[in-house]
């Protein structure tokens, strides 16, 4: 298929995600339950919710069995169609899990080769069938599990049946189901000619298609551009959130800005501004309220996630700093019932209420971020860092927002120099203003605190 012409999806650009595993989120209410979380959604400032696996499995839904079926555990097509449906009216866009680079054993190709043997056409579905050698399961011929899991059978995307029959399942999820985009499941595992075949098969579908690619290390920018992904997820910068936290060590996060958006300079940074998807955790990391040595770190952690390039992204649970830990590789912890969730925010109590302060917090930033352009694009420099102090200078054209954070328990005054206008304007509720002498000024920082100004003219 050619390439007619190049689509520039910008709606992820101003974007705030929320991310949602529903076969663990939903419990045993279905969908009903994520229909019902829309008015939270609506007041985190959320614009665009991604949906882990959704599609018919056996497990935990990246052992997809049918593309072409929404897992009954959650509930019919209709149903599906039906969120959708409400979400779109309440101005959120649907971000679904794409995965493509492998299958479970109950996929119905797989099942058809076990049935037929050597002499199957569906031999060729799957990466390095043999029958001269049994696989661990049984069966009389091996295969490659993705990673070594052999309950994940990988699909040849070299096989043009298989190419054919993912790209009319995406069609069919976009036609039928109304989504907006996907993210690739392992995208750095996909060919880049596979990615490249299903950009245009999006863009000629809905030329405001979104491909979010899974890319965990390596070089983000090689995943990006007119005729490859949107964005990438940003493993550099999650792991950095947390980690310059504990160890003090705000030069780390730094380093990632610098490396991956410039300094100043347009889309100078290997990424590019827009085109990454960033995050505090998800569904296959620790919680970050687990992962932090002091718990009050949460706020000027998500204040910088919530004011870097990019499009943010909060995991569900995660804005009332729920806890929790892979238990011997078991993931289950990561991936609650929201009704679970719900009941223990409501019952929670002394050391443990910093949960409802962080949920107001990040409705300010997503305020804040929303109503403000340069907080959204892809310009961004440095203006100070120290172990525990950072800021920067986020602009556009017309508007700069100058952005400090405090890590330290102590108050801290940051002495900015080289600023532009005459006087900085307090973003975050207050009517208080700092005049700029000679382009300085100085910010006071309250402990674990975060600072929004914008630059007058």
């Amino acid at each position: 298929m050619q390439h007619t012409a190049v689509h520039h999806t910008t709606w992820h650009r101003d974007a705030i995600f929320y991310h949602i595993y529903p076969l663990g989120f939903c419990g045993d209410r279905g969908l009903a339950a994520i229909r019902e979380a829309i008015p939270h959604l609506k007041k985190l400032g959320v614009t665009a919710l991604y949906l882990g696996p959704v599609f018919a499995s056996s497990n935990h839904g990246y052992d997809t069995s049918d593309y072409f079926r929404i897992d009954p555990r959650l509930g019919t097509e209709q149903d599906f169609r039906d969120l959708v449906h409400d979400l779109h009216r309440s101005d959120i866009r649907v971000v679904l899990d794409g995965v493509f680079n492998h299958v479970g054993r109950e996929f119905w190709a797989f099942s058809r080769l076990q049935e037929e043997g050597s002499s199957s056409a569906y031999r060729h579905w799957f990466s390095d069938v043999d029958f001269s050698t049994p696989n661990p399961y049984g069966d009389p011929f091996s295969y490659q599990g993705w990673e070594g899991h052999f309950d994940l059978v990988t699909l040849n995307l070299e096989h043009e049946p298989v190419q054919e029959h993912l790209l009319q399942a995406v069609e069919w999820m976009i036609s039928n189901l109304g989504i907006d985009g996907l993210r690739l499941d392992v995208a750095y595992c996909l060919p880049k000619w596979f990615l490249r075949r299903l950009r245009s098969h999006t863009d000629n579908l809905h030329p405001d298609f979104y491909l979010l690619g899974e890319v965990i290390h390596g070089d983000y920018g090689s995943f990006l551009g007119d005729d490859l992904l949107h964005a990438v997820t940003n493993y550099e910068c999650f792991k950095g959130l947390w980690s310059s936290h504990n160890d003090a060590n705000y030069f780390e996060i730094a380093h990632s800005i610098t490396r991956q958006f410039g300094d100043g300079a347009q889309d100078k940074g290997v990424s590019g501004g827009h085109a990454l998807y960033n995050f505090a955790d998800n569904h296959d990391v620790d919680r970050v309220a687990s992962v932090l040595d002091n718990p009050a770190h949460v706020f000027p952690l998500y204040g910088i996630l919530m004011t870097l390039p990019g499009s943010p992204s909060l995991y569900y649970g995660s804005e009332f700093a729920l806890t929790g830990r892979k238990q011997d590789g078991d993931d289950r912890p990561l991936r609650p019932d929201w009704a679970r969730v719900t009941d223990s925010v409501c019952t929670q109590s002394g050391d443990h209420s910093h949960g409802a302060d962080l949920q107001t917090w990040l409705q300010k930033l997503a305020d804040v971020r929303t109503r403000h352009p340069a907080l959204r694009s892809s310009c961004i420099s440095l203006l100070h860092v120290a172990h525990q102090q950072i800021a920067y200078l986020r602009s556009t054209e017309d508007q700069q927002i100058v952005v400090a954070m405090n890590a330290g328990a102590e108050p801290s005054l940051l002495q900015l120099k080289n600023l532009p206008g005459n006087r900085l304007q307090n973003l975050l509720g207050h009517n208080s203003e700092i005049p700029l002498s000679n382009g300085s000024a100085a910010i006071e920082l309250p402990a674990y605190g975060t600072a929004l100004y914008e630059v007058i003219q």
